[in-house]
């Protein structure tokens, strides 16, 4: 584990000491899932470029470790996952319907429901170039989208745009290269910009 410190802010304002007023900030909630990892290094990277925007911080869980009051609080969802068989494991599957159910249970989705601007978006790692890596981030999306999230993609090192960070870690390329971290560090930037647009 990186010496950076991951920290939960809530999205709201209260009293400290002898009644002065306090900003508290909002929070990007990064959520992996990993086997070997890799998904976990990836997440980390993603959670520091966060973290480099000012007035903005992020909370970095695993699915097995995440509140449902860290869903509810969170000012953006970043979601990152293993690819198998070209889309999400299980477990970000199950995590996805989840985050569905506690906006349910909020009253931010469905009928007479009062939604609330988030963001959202996806990374994910695989073992071969071409395994899926796009079909995986498209279902992440595409969920978050039904849940009216507001999507941030990531961009390449050359400048163009990407449906989020994304690194292969098979037996061919093993482990994540300095480019795949920056371009993490980047989206994690890029979508702490965003998101504090929305909710300043």
């Amino acid at each position: 584990m990186t010496s950076l410190l991951f920290t939960l802010l809530f999205l709201s304002r209260g009293p400290v000491g002898d009644g002065a007023q306090v900003d508290i900030l909002p929070t990007v909630l990064v959520v992996y899932d990993t086997r070997t990892g890799s998904t976990g290094e990836l997440a980390r990277e993603v959670a520091r470029g966060v973290e480099n925007i000012e007035g903005i911080s992020a909370r970095l869980r695993t699915t097995k470790a995440v509140s449902d009051e860290d869903i509810r609080e969170a000012a953006g969802i970043l979601m990152g996952s293993p690819v198998h068989w070209a889309g999400v494991s299980s477990e970000m599957r199950a995590f996805l319907e989840r985050v569905g159910n506690v906006l349910l249970t909020a009253k931010e989705l469905g009928p007479e429901s009062t939604p609330r601007s988030r963001t959202g978006g996806a990374f994910v790692t695989a073992g071969a170039i071409a395994s899926g890596k796009e079909l995986a981030r498209v279902e992440i999306l595409s969920a978050l989208l039904n849940m009216r999230f507001i999507i941030v993609g990531g961009e390449e090192s050359d400048g163009f745009g990407t449906l989020g960070a994304q690194a292969t870690t098979g037996e061919r390329d093993p482990g994540l290269s300095e480019q795949e971290l920056e371009e993490a560090r980047r989206f994690g930037e890029r979508f702490a910009r965003v998101t504090l647009a929305l909710v300043r």
